[in-house]
């Protein structure tokens, strides 16, 4: 197993990968030590310690919770315990997210969320609790508490970019898509060169236009940041597919309704590039996209690494197009 599989975030890990990790997880556990001396004389006969040893442990927990294999999962908590300590507050939420793990009802996650504001009754600083708390409410469709509880947070942190992010999902979760675009730019701010938020907030924006209801004037102003948010993405990261997915998916729409695109609105900072400009842009999506999906679908060196369903998506993209282009000849 590659090392580097498990210092990758769990979240980014495809299910596939997720689950080679856990159930090599007997195995990494067995493999390395379950406690560290911090002893000098101890250390000359013993691993030494390394960030690299907890994250591996708090990575693998999560894979090991993602596949459900809770016993590996309750094995690497008890490392990270005896190493932290019960008072560690990043502990203390991964004791909380196994219990909520271990869960059989809604009456039992009532009961933890209950433990969570005992918690931050003694201590509302408690930044890893809170963000259990947060994602506990949503799982148990408290949204509207959530994004208090979120709103809140960033009161108190205002430049947490993870919290930002996540109440910029809630809201857009709730259809609510200017709070949604506004949260999802506080990120921007923190990690202006972040291409995949530029990306997702490029599909808010393009979502935000086409939502039912939305005023001419909404639409162009939306289509508009969709375009420059999608575009700056493939400038930061020249290969990243959702970034020319979504370019090809305005640019379509744009040179489809060509009545919108035409107007230009008063203020030039939402003003459409022409037609010729769109028409280039699609084209480069067009090719980039291709090329990725073709050296993807091969598995050429160098052109892996692609999420399947996002090349799939990429490919009936592309099919469809073509088969509208072709409608249009004939």
């Amino acid at each position: 197993m590659s090392p580097s599989l498990l210092l990758h975030p769990p979240g980014q890990l495809s299910p596939a990968a997720a689950l080679y990790l856990s159930q090599q997880a007997p195995a990494v556990l067995q493999g390395s030590p379950s406690s560290v001396s911090s002893s000098p004389l101890s250390a000359l006969f013993s691993e030494k310690e390394s960030p690299e040893l907890w994250l591996k442990y708090e990575n693998l927990l999560l894979s090991c919770l993602r596949t459900g294999d809770e016993q590996a999962a309750h094995q690497c908590l008890e490392r990270l315990v005896t190493r932290f300590g019960d008072d560690n507050e990043r502990i203390m939420a991964f004791k909380g997210l196994l219990k909520e793990a271990d869960a059989q009802n809604n009456g039992e996650l009532e009961r933890i969320l209950k433990e969570y504001d005992q918690i931050l009754s003694e201590n509302d600083t408690n930044i890893p609790i809170t963000k259990r708390r947060i994602a506990l409410l949503r799982s148990m469709g408290r949204v509207a508490e959530a994004a208090s509880s979120l709103v809140q947070l960033l009161d108190f942190s205002p430049t947490d970019a993870e919290a930002w992010s996540e109440l910029a999902d809630v809201y857009f979760s709730q259809g609510l898509y200017p709070q949604a675009v506004y949260a999802l730019e506080e990120v921007l701010v923190l990690a202006p060169n972040a291409w995949n938020i530029h990306a997702r907030l490029g599909e808010m924006q393009y979502m935000a236009a086409n939502a039912t209801g939305a005023s001419s004037g909404s639409y162009q102003k939306y289509m508009a940041e969709a375009l420059k948010r999608f575009a700056r993405s493939i400038e930061l990261c020249d290969d990243y597919l959702r970034g020319y997915y979504g370019l090809k998916l305005v640019t379509t729409k744009l040179l489809k309704d060509s009545t919108k695109s035409s107007k230009q609105a008063e203020d030039d900072e939402f003003a459409l590039p022409d037609v010729g400009t769109i028409e280039r842009l699609n084209e480069l999506a067009t090719a980039k996209l291709s090329e990725i999906v073709r050296h993807s679908t091969a598995q050429d060196r160098g052109w892996r690494g692609y999420d399947p369903v996002e090349v799939a998506a990429a490919r009936e993209l592309l099919s469809s197009d073509a088969a509208a282009v072709s409608g249009i000849e004939r």
